[in-house]
């Protein structure tokens, strides 16, 4: 359940926002966390949301909008939680953050053990967080650091060997045996504005109206949703300028066929090799979003918190708008915090429509 955000809960009688925030205390939610604390008055402590104490009963219960607010009012700071200072969520967001600049720095990628040694964890458990936290492995994100890095310099330099060096590999060798996965294509190519790369697409109709759907050798590149099919191919010629586009064949058309079919039915599924082309910080923004459940929604500060960028409400923001992929990367579940329905470069309606699509059963 979505948790209401203070400028929901504050157009609320007292009542039913003290309602909604006990509903989150009961599901000790960390989303509430720095939005309320509560106090307990047969202990005299105040606690966040997230509090794991045991919970008191609600007629023992006060909430208060700050800590300062339970302090001026007797109450003393729990011990567990720590409503006073960083609560855990936040403490793991900071050395998951140390750990990204870390990578992000290092000449050669550091090794998991140090990583997690560097954070106080042991390499089991530091992999879970920084995977939970950002969306990708340690090794993903190292992976696609450098991949950005090499993007950049095969933009800047005379030859590809130097933009290899200049990203900050030791060899060719290292460089290659992963440049296909890095770049999507050959690095020539790649410095080449993709030319030869073959995008194969073809446009067809929906509920929605028109959609073009393009997959390039490692897989779907591209869904786009409109009313003129004209408009979707030059949208696609822009995004791809020196790629060969080829119309699709029968064979295609099967795909678009199972596209348009998870568009109709989205709780059916789609499992379809997918070519996501991005900054790692575009990567782990999309990654957040396909962890969205399907038939619930999020915003915008709740994607920044999860990926660990809490102050990057607008570059989220940014990342969700250069989403090639519509549907099946679901930046349509991503909502305003008061819930309105808005910013969707596909139209409002067609947002609606999608969620509404999402709360059908595969089976009505």
């Amino acid at each position: 359940m979505k948790v209401l955000p203070m400028s929901v809960t504050r157009s609320l009688s007292p009542a039913s926002a003290d309602d909604a925030r006990w509903r989150a205390v009961l599901r000790r939610d960390s989303r509430a966390d720095g939005s309320f604390v509560f106090g307990v008055e047969t202990t005299g402590v105040y606690c966040r949301p997230s509090c794991s104490a045991r919970r008191p009963r609600r007629e023992h219960v006060r909430f208060f909008e700050a800590v300062a607010d339970a302090e001026k009012a007797g109450f003393r700071a729990c011990q567990r939680c720590h409503p006073n200072g960083q609560s855990v969520t936040e403490r793991q967001a900071a050395l998951v953050t140390a750990a990204c600049r870390r990578i992000e720095t290092a000449e050669e990628s550091p090794s998991l053990a140090s990583l997690a040694n560097a954070a106080g964890m042991s390499p089991f458990h530091f992999h879970r967080l920084f995977k939970a936290t950002t969306g990708l492995t340690p090794k993903a994100y190292a992976t696609a650091h450098r991949s950005e890095r090499m993007r950049a310099e095969l933009g800047r330099r005379n030859t590809v060997t130097e933009a290899i060096y200049e990203a900050g590999f030791k060899s060719n060798g290292r460089f290659y045996a992963n440049s296909s996965e890095m770049l999507g294509m050959k690095p020539k190519d790649y410095r080449d504005g993709g030319r030869g790369t073959a995008i194969r697409f073809a446009v067809s109709k929906c509920s929605l109206g028109s959609i073009l759907v393009a997959a390039s050798e490692k897989g779907i590149c591209a869904i786009f949703l409109g009313d003129d099919p004209a408009a979707l191919t030059n949208d696609l010629a822009k995004r791809f300028p020196k790629a060969q586009l080829i119309a699709g064949d029968r064979k295609f058309q099967d795909l678009v066929a199972r596209v348009i079919r998870f568009v109709e039915a989205p709780r059916t599924g789609l499992d379809l090799p997918l070519d996501l082309r991005g900054t790692v910080f575009q990567r782990r923004v999309w990654e957040a979003l396909r962890e969205i459940p399907i038939g619930t929604t999020s915003s915008y500060s709740e994607i920044a918190k999860r990926i660990g960028a809490s102050k990057s409400v607008r570059a989220v923001a940014r990342a969700i708008a250069s989403n090639r992929l519509a549907v099946v990367v679901p930046c349509h579940r991503v909502l305003c915090r008061d819930g309105s329905i808005s910013g969707y470069r596909w139209g409002v309606e067609r947002k609606r429509s999608l969620l509404e699509k999402e709360q059908v059963a595969p089976d009505a």
